[in-house]
Order: structure tokens, then C-alpha cells, then sequence
């Protein structure tokens, strides 16, 4: 039998990314009682799962906010993301997750050749599995719940990420979620892409769409429709490359399309008010390619190697690619505003100068040009 004739009375389970996938979007910080009443509201709303912050080992810049969301709906209604470079760095992530209380955790794992290179120095199959294993190892013997989550899968061959999927779940893991984190697939190839993972005996798939292309919630129903149990998505559709599945068109869609009453759908204009405020959005935040924010980084990499995250150049829509931030500032986002400039400055000693003076002035956002205009203000020793 087929996994859509299997599920055709399926009802997904939804996980919220707001809170995570907002810490990748350009300019955008939320603090914590902007985290605690989003996750309450999400919790009120019949999410499931609230996603929160990124710890790559101690210290973790999102402590606070993944602590305001555990005082508001309990560490079992959230999931924080865990960097994967190396077994060392792993168990030094997994520390801090404890400390923090953490019970759900997810794994970002490049699959694509492209991204595995890019991010892990290795395109190897080989290799990625064996990392992917002994991350999911080392969690599931310290009692997390473990999601692992393909970067790039939608572009990763079946070959490559069959495979992949499957030895991940052989090593103890509690569910996978295929990112599309370059649209890329129609509803059609989504669902065809989804049907490969759930014929994995005893696989639970989860789906997290980017909406450059406008297909996240289409896409998200098609994966369902071949068998995906959960559906990722955030408040306003914020989150970077075009935005993520928003979560009040996913969850209408859900009640007219599929007749799913489950959730109450009250609270949604409340959440996308709190959300994009929180978020410094204003009121009217579009996902999509035109909007200011479509091709907007804050991430040295994407910046620097930006054919590895777009689905389209920002050129072919009349758009420009630029750096916002307000206080996740780096040396390599400094020099990169600075490149062609004609400002000198010794970027190691004013990236942290510009960091405190954000700090000092309430985090105001920050393009490339302000950078190059406070390069020219740095009181040089």
C-alpha cells in the first residue's frame, strides 16, 4: 500500500519555528518576554512543539530566551536546535542543553553535497552518516528526544539521502525533518520526495518549507499527503530566504482543505502582532521574493556564498542582496561590508566597539551602509 493511501486520514502534528528560525533571519531578536508569550500563545493555539534558540556549547547566547519559553509552557512543549561540527563540539552543546533543561533537541545536518561541503569540509556520504550517528548516539544515551533535521534535503538526490535518513533513525533517532532550505520542489515532487522517506520502516517525517517560491503551505500539505506526520512552520511566515511556511495560512488551510478543527485559530491575529512587532517587522511582513528581506543575511556564509542559499538570484526580481544585524555582529559580516569600501579599520577591535555601541543604543538594525559609516567613527587607538 502506498504511504497516501495509508494516510489519507492523517491529521499533522505542528511544530512552531518562530523562535529558531527568526535566530537566522537578518535583524531580527526577540527577547524574552517576547519569546514567553509567543510560546504561550502557540501552546494555546494547539502547537505542539515551540522551537527555541541554538546552542553550539557554553554560554549559549539564546540561554535566556530558551529559559523564558520553558518557564511559560514546560521544557516538553519545546525543542532547541544543537550544532553539529564534530563529536567533541556535540558533547560540549549537549552539556549546555542540560544545564538549560533542554528535553527535545534537533540535529542540522547539511546533506546536499553542496552544503556538506560548504559547512562540514566534506562532501562524503560516508562521513555525514558517521557524524549523523554518533550525534544521535551521544543524545539518545544522555534521554533526549532527538529530531535530525536534512539541510538542503529537497535538493539532496534520493540516493544520498535515503540512505542518510535511514541510518539515522538505525541509530536511535526519534524523527527526521526534511528542510527545504532552498525552494525548490513543486507540491508534486515534494510529495513524491516525502513518499521515499516514509516507506523507511518506522520512519516519522517531519516537513520545513522556505516560501521564496510561495509553495511552503502547498508544499507542507503535499508532504502530508504522502505520509509526513509533522508540519514546521512560523508566525507571520518569518524566517529567512523568502520566509517559512506561515503558520495562520497553514492552519486555515488545514481547516478548509483537509476539515481540521483541532486548533483554535483565535488567537492567530494576536500572534502574528506580538510576533512581527517582536520581531521589529512592523505589521505587514510579506514572505516571498520582493520584500527587503528576501535577500537579506546575517550570516557571514550565506553573504559570501550566497548561490548555496538562493532559489534565485535577487538580481532576476529587481532585488539587492544585503547584510542586516543588530547585535550578531562577527569579524567576517564586518569585513564583509567593508569590502571595496576604502575603509581601513582593525575590524578584530571594532566589531566588538560596534557591538557594545548597539547594545548601548537599544540593537538599532544595521546594513552595510551604517557598518561603513561607523567604521568611520571608530576612535582608532
Amino acid at each position: 500500500m502506498s504511504a497516501e493511501a495509508n494516510n489519507t486520514d492523517s491529521r499533522p502534528r505542528i511544530s512552531d519555528a518562530t523562535l529558531r528560525d527568526s535566530a537566522h533571519m537578518a535583524g531580527v531578536e526577540f527577547g524574552p518576554r517576547d519569546a514567553e508569550v509567543i510560546a504561550d500563545l502557540l501552546v494555546r493555539t494547539g502547537i505542539e512543539l515551540v522551537e527555541v534558540g541554538m546552542v553550539s556549547g557554553p554560554g549559549s547566547k539564546d540561554a535566556d530566551l530558551i529559559e523564558a519559553v520553558h518557564a511559560a509552557v514546560t521544557p516538553e512543549h519545546s525543542m532547541t536546535l544543537v550544532v553539529v561540527r564534530d563529536r567533541q563540539q556535540v558533547a560540549k552543546a549537549l552539556d549546555e542543553a542540560e544545564r538549560l533543561g533542554v528535553r527535545h533537541i534537533m540535529y542540522s545536518i547539511p546533506t546536499s553535497a553542496a552544503h556538506a561541503e560548504l559547512k562540514l569540509g566534506s562532501s562524503s556520504l560516508k562521513f555525514l552518516q558517521t557524524l549523523a550517528r554518533s550525534a544521535i548516539t551521544q543524545a539518545k544515551d544522555r534521554g533526549f528526544h532527538v529530531t535530525f533535521s536534512g539541510e538542503d534535503g529537497a535538493r539532496t538526490p534520493r540516493e544520498r539521502l535515503v540512505p542518510y535518513v535511514a541510518g539515522g533513525f538505525e541509530a536511535g533517532a526519534d524523527r527526521f525533518r526534511l528542510a527545504e532550505t532552498v525552494a525548490y520542489l513543486s507540491p508534486w515532487q515534494m510529495q513524491a520526495k516525502i513518499a521515499d522517506l516514509t516507506a523507511i520502516d518506522g520512519a516519522e517525517i517531519e516537513i520545513h518549507s522556505h516560501n521564496m517560491l510561495g509553495m511552503a503551505v502547498a508544499n507542507s500539505l503535499a508532504a502530508v499527503r504522502a505520509g509526513a506526520q509533522w508540519i514546521s512552520a512560523t508566525v507571520g511566515g518569518i524566517g529567512e530566504r523568502g520566509g517559512n511556511a506561515p503558520l495562520a495560512e497553514l492552519l486555515t488551510s488545514l481547516r478548509v482543505v483537509n476539515g481540521d478543527t483541532r486548533f483554535d485559530l483565535t488567537h492567530l491575529t494576536e500572534l502574528s502582532r506580538v510576533a512581527l512587532k517582536g520581531a521589529g517587522l512592523g505589521e505587514s511582513f510579506q514572505s516571498g521574493p520582493t520584500t527587503a528581506q528576501a535577500f537579506a543575511y546575517e550570516l557571514p556564509g550565506q553573504l559570501t556564498n550566497p548561490e548555496a542559499y538562493e532559489t534565485l538570484p535577487a538580481e532576476l526580481v529587481g532585488n539587492t542582496r544585503e547584510l542586516k544585524v543588530r547585535t550578531r555582529l562577527t569579524p567576517a559580516l564586518v569585513r564583509w561590508a567593508l569590502a571595496d569600501s576604502g575603509v581601513v579599520v582593525d575590524v578584530d577591535a571594532f566589531t566588538p566597539w560596534l557591538v557594545r555601541r548597539q547594545l548601548r543604543d537599544g540593537s538599532p538594525l544595521l546594513d552595510r551602509d551604517a557598518i561603513r559609516k561607523a567604521a568611520v567613527d571608530f576612535p582608532a587607538s
